[in-house]
C-alpha cells in the first residue's frame, strides 16, 4: 500500500468529553513539528517526555503539561505526531485544540488518525477495525478478543490462507500456459486435495470468526407469550434487577422493555414485550404491534406459557406467525406452583424448558440453551483464540467458501478453476484491506470516535 499523500495536518482531543484529571490533544502530519514550536516554543526531542508550558498566540500560558513528539515513521499514524497531555478541563482542552488549529492544523474527522495508520501500512484493515472494537467492547471477553485481532492474530490467519490460495492459483495458471503438454496437471498437482484442504482451513477460520462476531455484537432474545405468563419476571431474573413492572393485571407491559445482559462474556439483548392476546384497548393494540416488530428482528424467541395451562391453540396460532428464521424455545413457567423440578426436554423436535421465573429455578439451563442456539462453541479454555470479527468478514469468507466449492465442482476445467480462485483471492484480500473500495473505507472509519 502506498503512503498516504496527506499534505495537511490534523488535530483532535483524544480523551472523552467532560472534565477529567488529564486530557490529551493529538496532532499528526507534516506540520506537527511547526505546531510544537509555535505552541511550546520548542519541539521536544523524539520520544522523550518534556514538561512544558502550552502557550497561546500572545505567549500567555494556556496550561502546563507533558509534551511528546514521535518522528515519522515511528508513530501510530506513520507521520510526525505531537501529543499534548494537560489538565482535563473542558475549557482547557478546547483552548489547546483551538491553538493547534491556529498553528496550522485542522480538526480531524472521526477515525482519521487510525485511517492514516492504515494508509501508511502501520496496521491492516482488520487491525484498524479492532481498535474501534477494543474501545467499544462491552464485556471483558470482547475486549480480549479485540486485542487479539489488534495484535494481528486474525490478519495472520487470513494471510496464511491467502498465500496458500495464491500458490494454488499460480499453479493452475501455469498449467494453462502449457496446453500442448500431455500431462494431467490437475491430478499430478493434487489440485482437488489442496482445494479440499484449503476449504477445511477456511471453515475453521469462519467458525472462529462467527464466535468473534457474537462477542462483538451479541444476539437478541425476545420474550413472547400471552399476558401474565411471567415474561417480565423472567426479564428481571435475567437482568438481575427489577426493570419491568410485575403485576397480576393483564396488559401491564405496553411497550417493549430492553435489557442488556451477559452470559459467559456474550452480550445478549433481551426484550420483554406486550402480552399477545385479542384486545379492544387501542393502546394495548399498539404495544402488540411493537411486539411483532421486535419478534421479526430477534435471533431467538422464548415462547413463555403457564406450565399449569400448557400449550393452547392460541399459542400455536401465535407460533405460526413467528418468522421461520427465528429460533424458538418453549418456556414453561411457574413450575413452583406445581411442585415440578426444572428440566430441559426435546419434545417432537422442539425445545421445551420448565422453569420458575419467580425463584430462578432452571435459569442456568435456560442460559445454556440460549448460548447453544446462538452458536456459541467456546473451548474449555474459554474464548482463547477467538478473534474479533464483523459481518463483512463473514460475508467475505462465505464468498471464498462458495468459490472453493465451485472450483471442486469444476475440477476438470482449469480455466474455470482459475477464475473461481481469482474471485476467491479478491474476496479474501478485502478482509485485511488489500483490495477494498474507498467507499467501504469511508464507512468503516466514519464510525470511529474523533481523536482515534
Amino acid at each position: 500500500m502506498q503512503l498516504a499523500n496527506n499534505l495537511d495536518t490534523i488535530a483532535a482531543i483524544a480523551t472523552p468529553s467532560g472534565a477529567g484529571g488529564i486530557g490529551v490533544v493529538r496532532v499528526s502530519g507534516s506540520q506537527a513539528r511547526d505546531v510544537a514550536k509555535h505552541l511550546l516554543g520548542v519541539c521536544p526531542e523524539n520520544r522523550l517526555a518534556s514538561y512544558l508550558p502550552f502557550l497561546d498566540v500572545n505567549g500567555q500560558v494556556i496550561d502546563r503539561g507533558i509534551a511528546l513528539f514521535f518522528k515519522s515513521p515511528h508513530s501510530y499514524t506513520g507521520e510526525d505526531v505531537l501529543e499534548l497531555q494537560g489538565h482535563g478541563g473542558i475549557a482547557v482542552m478546547q483552548l489547546l485544540l483551538a491553538r493547534c488549529i491556529e498553528c496550522g492544523a485542522r480538526l480531524a474527522k472521526p477515525g482519521e488518525f487510525t485511517e492514516r495508520a492504515y494508509l501508511n501500512d502501520k496496521i491492516d484493515l482488520t487491525q484498524a477495525e479492532a481498535v474501534a472494537d477494543l474501545i467499544n467492547a462491552s464485556t471483558a471477553e470482547a475486549a480480549k478478543s479485540a486485542m487479539l485481532s489488534l495484535s494481528g492474530y486474525f490478519s495472520n490467519k487470513i494471510n496464511d490462507l491467502l498465500k496458500e490460495l495464491i500458490d494454488l492459483r499460480m499453479y493452475i495458471e501455469a498449467c494453462l500456459d502449457f496446453p500442448e503438454e500431455e500431462i494431467d496437471f490437475i491430478t499430478t498437482g493434487k489440485v482437488k486435495e489442496k482445494l479440499l484442504s484449503l476449504k477445511l482451513r477456511m471453515d475453521e477460520v469462519t467458525l472462529s470468526a462467527k464466535q468473534g462476531r457474537l462477542l462483538r455484537e451479541g444476539f437478541t432474545v425476545v420474550l413472547v407469550g400471552q399476558p401474565n405468563v411471567g415474561k417480565s419476571s423472567l426479564l428481571n431474573q435475567l437482568s438481575g434487577n427489577d426493570q419491568a413492572i410485575v403485576t397480576s393485571i393483564p396488559g401491564t407491559t405496553r411497550d417493549p422493555i430492553k435489557s442488556e445482559i451477559q452470559i459467559d462474556g456474550i452480550p445478549i439483548h433481551v426484550i420483554d414485550t406486550a402480552g399477545l392476546r385479542d384486545t379492544n384497548d387501542e393502546i394495548e393494540k399498539m404495544g402488540i404491534e411493537k411486539t411483532w416488530i421486535s419478534i421479526e428482528k430477534a435471533n431467538i424467541a422464548l415462547f413463555l406459557v403457564d406450565a399449569g395451562m400448557g400449550i393452547t391453540d392460541y399459542e400455536k396460532t401465535i407460533l405460526n406467525r413467528i418468522p421461520k428464521d427465528v429460533f424458538k424455545v418453549w418456556v414453561h413457567n411457574k413450575i413452583d406452583l406445581m411442585s415440578k423440578k426444572a428440566s430441559s426436554e426435546i419434545i417432537e423436535g422442539e425445545h421445551h424448558l420448565f422453569i420458575s421465573a419467580k425463584n430462578g429455578e432452571g435459569l442456568a439451563q435456560l442460559k445454556n440453551v440460549l448460548l447453544k442456539m446462538a452458536g456459541v462453541e467456546f473451548s474449555k479454555d474459554g474464548n482463547q483464540g477467538i478473534f474479533m470479527a464483523r459481518q463483512r468478514h463473514l460475508d467475505a469468507l462465505d464468498i471464498v467458501s462458495k468459490r472453493l466449492n465451485e472450483s471442486v465442482n469444476q475440477i476438470q476445467s482449469p480455466e474455470l478453476i482459475a477464475e473461481e480462485l481469482r474471485q476467491a483471492q479478491t474476496s479474501l484480500a478485502s478482509i485485511t484491506g488489500e483490495f477494498t473500495p474507498d467507499d467501504l473505507l469511508g464507512e468503516i472509519f466514519s464510525r470511529f470516535c474523533i481523536g482515534k
